[in-house]
């Protein structure tokens, strides 16, 4: 198993952190209140990971993902992944998610669709998506459940950062309506 760079880094929104490879990024933690959390966070999947001062290129994906948290419209589809150890079919759905552009979202169905007319590839992108090992870079808080509901989201704060991601870019979420409408008497 390849040893993995990380370092963690301040943004508007907190402290996030980014590990790399020689072929490209590895891991991405969406941010957190303090650099120890998202340290802990990161290193949960990568225990052999090391410390590093960032190369240039990992410089200039940090500089962009600060942008993109002070709510500049930003591009990540050009980065160079990592992905090894990925199944195919988790590949192919976060190429297709990488395809999103900034404050465009789509459907876990929607997705599945692309790939399968099989209705019940939609939970494998569920699930691949919550096992994103590079969130906003691969930008899963752009696929929404049915109906264009927030549904679930695995990074801190769970769908209220979503919301907050989505909000970056421009995108409105209709508040969810209530499980049980009162009776208007």
């Amino acid at each position: 198993m390849k040893a993995d760079s990380y370092a963690v880094f301040e943004t508007a929104s907190g402290f996030c952190g980014i590990a790399w490879s020689d072929d490209g990024i590895t891991r991405f933690q969406l941010p957190t209140d303090n650099a120890a959390a998202t340290e802990r966070l990161l290193l949960r999947r990568m225990s052999n990971a090391k410390a590093a001062e960032p190369t240039p290129d990992i410089t200039g994906v940090i500089d962009v993902v600060r942008r993109y948290f002070e709510g500049s419209e930003v591009d990540f589809s050009d980065l160079n992944l990592d992905l090894e150890g990925q199944d195919d079919l988790f590949k192919q759905i976060y190429a297709l998610a990488r395809r999103l552009p900034w404050g465009q979202t789509t459907t876990y169905g929607a997705l599945a669709k692309e790939i399968d007319a099989d209705p019940r590839l939609a939970r494998d992108v569920g699930q691949a998506m919550a096992k994103n090992p590079i969130p906003l870079i691969i930008p899963c808080h752009r696929v929404l459940a049915a109906g264009g509901k927030v549904g679930g989201f695995s990074a801190p704060g769970g769908a209220a950062s979503k919301v907050r991601m989505l909000e970056l870019e421009g995108v409105v979420m209709a508040p969810e309506e209530p499980a049980q409408q009162s009776l208007g008497f």
